[in-house]
């Protein structure tokens, strides 16, 4: 298959994942709504409310997806997919932004307690929209592994942390039916709230990082360096400032190359194409740039760093 009809795979694949996201987050927004109206528990209200964050998010993670796999054009050569960490940003800021609406139920609750009703329909309603989150967040987390999609690994991070709540919260109130001690219901809204702030800062974290340019992961430079290693031969070839930057799914690498100055610029080429070809296999799929040096001008080591030195 060629580029294009990858491309075009990953595409709809993409929009086909976060699509039945979407689906899912209406059935348990419908379903865990239902169990908070049965039952009172401002522990299952908290729940109800991730998943409406969870929608939201998956959401804005389907127009990310369109908008990232777009292929290049003239105002963004290098693609559109830095998107992805948009996407991821701003679920963890709706995250946070969950959190606090559940505390601030909780801490009413708290100050105002009140009893429960039809607790076993509502636990059992929880508990069948919690399985179907399951399976969407393992789908989500497992497409986006191998597609190398931010947004989605970020919307099934998400959901596996509403998978995680909703077992608390079933459990929890489950408790405050056996024993009667009303006040343990806010109390387990403030543990959601608590550990959900965890991932919404977990989220908008790696999206600052991504933003920022943060260079390959310590495994992925290793390989790079290996590549360079092979071909450095006896001083006569080097390499030097060597950069990385990821963007969605995307590796970008830069290093100049050192060769001596007596080669043809068809030789320097034809060696630098190799370099490029191993490189990119390091991280696919990845933009590699080289800059060709003479290695015996001392002016060739004046640009190791980010900016020109001794000019």
């Amino acid at each position: 298959m060629n580029a294009n009809g990858e491309e075009s795979r990953r595409r709809k694949r993409l929009i086909r994942v976060i699509s039945i996201a979407i689906a899912v987050s209406l059935v348990t927004i419908s379903m865990k709504t239902g169990a908070w109206l049965l039952t009172g528990s401002v522990g299952l209200l908290s729940d109800a409310i991730e998943s409406v964050v969870n929608l939201v998010a998956a959401l804005v993670g389907l127009i990310v997806i369109l908008w990232s796999t777009r292929p290049p054009d003239e105002d963004h050569a290098y693609g559109h997919e830095k998107a992805d960490y948009v996407s991821a940003g701003f679920e963890g800021a709706l995250i946070l932004l969950a959190a606090l609406t559940i505390a601030y139920a909780a801490i009413d609750r708290l100050i105002n307690p009140a009893g429960l009703s039809e607790v076993g329909i509502g636990l059992a309603i929880s508990v069948l929209a919690s399985l179907i989150n399951l399976g969407a967040a393992a789908l989500l987390i497992r497409t986006g592994s191998e597609e190398q999609s931010m947004t989605l690994v970020a919307d099934g991070r998400h959901l596996m942390t509403d998978v995680w709540t909703t077992a608390g919260v079933v459990v929890g109130v489950g408790l405050v039916w056996l024993t009667g001690w009303q006040t343990l219901d806010p109390l387990i809204a403030l543990v959601v709230a608590g550990n959900i702030v965890r991932t919404g800062v977990s989220l908008v974290r790696d999206s600052m990082s991504g933003l920022m340019d943060k260079g390959l992961p310590p495994g992925e430079i290793d390989a790079v360096n290996a590549v360079l290693a092979r071909y450095e031969d006896s001083g006569r070839v080097e390499f030097h400032a060597l950069r990385t930057r990821k963007a969605g799914r995307r590796s970008f690498i830069t290093v100049h190359v050192l060769v001596p100055g007596e080669w043809s610029v068809q030789a320097g080429h034809d060696f630098a194409e190799r370099v490029e070809e191993d490189l990119r296999q390091t991280a696919e799929p990845a933009t590699v740039f080289t800059h060709l040096e003479p290695v015996e001008d001392p002016v060739s080591f004046e640009d190791t760093e980010l900016d020109r030195t001794g000019r």
